[in-house]
């Protein structure tokens, strides 16, 4: 059993907190809404702390899923972050999607701390935090990564190490470069097939067994087919982890055309008021014609 302190217990924190406890862990929990602490530990039992350095003060692991570069750089390094509490040789774990800037600059201040880091980004959406099936893709050293790999089991069904600080984040960055492409390029097929006045069910069972299937199609086609988008990862969320691409591209040189693009209409999406829907509403920026099924 481990001393946890869990830093944001959210759409995904709260879930993933919530294994590690069912894994027999003693949490202490931290969230900028005082009561969302409470209602977690009322649940699962636990502790709440008044402020981040409270929550890692007795811990040997510190976990965090916050909001965004900011969110992160002040429950860690700002006044009452948990590094000013954080044991020497205690573990770092971050599950928040950020820029590789800050996953670099975060190593680098723990270091001097004696303190292991781990940038650990999530792919699965509230589904996989919620069944314990996270994708999780990790940056930082080996010795921090296998004590981290045992802690993160229990809320994770695939877990990589990809390379050194900021990897983690950086191929999250690849995934989400990849998932704005095939959403739009699923988004075009469903309104082409609506155009030909097909049968959308028959038109999924023909062609999602072949070349074009993907887990964009098999969960979210038939959603879109119904213009249901009240669920899953918002429009908001991707629109900041493309910015962090796009930035990150500037960097290194890489060219990221079609995922600009598709920056571009989620920019429209979010103008038409969807912000807060599932990034499968990218289909709602192109006219539906036709009279498909």
């Amino acid at each position: 059993m481990a001393k946890i302190g869990f830093i944001g217990i959210g759409v995904m924190g709260g879930p993933m907190a919530g294994h590690l406890v069912k894994a027999g862990h003693e949490l202490t929990v931290y969230n900028r809404t005082k009561a969302k602490a409470q209602k977690w530990v009322d649940e699962y039992g636990g502790f709440v702390a008044d402020n981040p350095s409270d929550a890692a003060k007795e811990a040997q692991i510190v976990i965090t899923c916050v909001g965004n570069d900011d969110d992160l750089a002040a429950v860690t390094m700002g006044r009452d972050g948990a590094f000013s509490t954080m044991q020497k040789g205690s573990l770092f774990i971050d599950h928040t999607t950020v820029s590789a800037r800050i996953a670099r600059q975060l190593s680098v201040e723990a270091q001097g701390k004696d303190i292991h880091v781990i940038d650990a980004p999530v792919s699965g959406g509230q589904a996989g935090a919620e069944n314990g099936k996270l994708s999780i893709m990790c940056g930082g050293g080996q010795e921090a990564f296998k004590a981290a790999e045992i802690i993160m089991s229990a809320y994770a069904g695939r877990i990589v190490h990809v390379g050194r600080t900021g990897a983690g984040q950086t191929t999250k960055m690849c995934n989400q470069i990849a998932i704005a492409g095939v959403l739009e390029g699923l988004s075009e097929a469903l309104r082409f097939a609506q155009a030909s006045k097909l049968d959308l069910d028959k038109v999924y069972d023909a062609i999602s067994g072949g070349a074009a299937q993907s887990w964009q199609m098999d969960n979210r086609w038939r959603t879109m087919a119904s213009d249901e988008f009240d669920f899953g990862f918002a429009v908001d969320w991707m629109r900041k982890d493309l910015g962090l691409a796009i930035e990150e591209a500037r960097t290194n040189g890489a060219a990221i055309p079609v995922a600009s693009l598709v920056d571009q209409f989620y920019s429209e999406v979010q103008t038409a008021g969807r912000g807060r829907s599932d990034t499968s509403s990218l289909v709602t920026r192109l006219p539906k014609a036709g009279g498909g099924k």
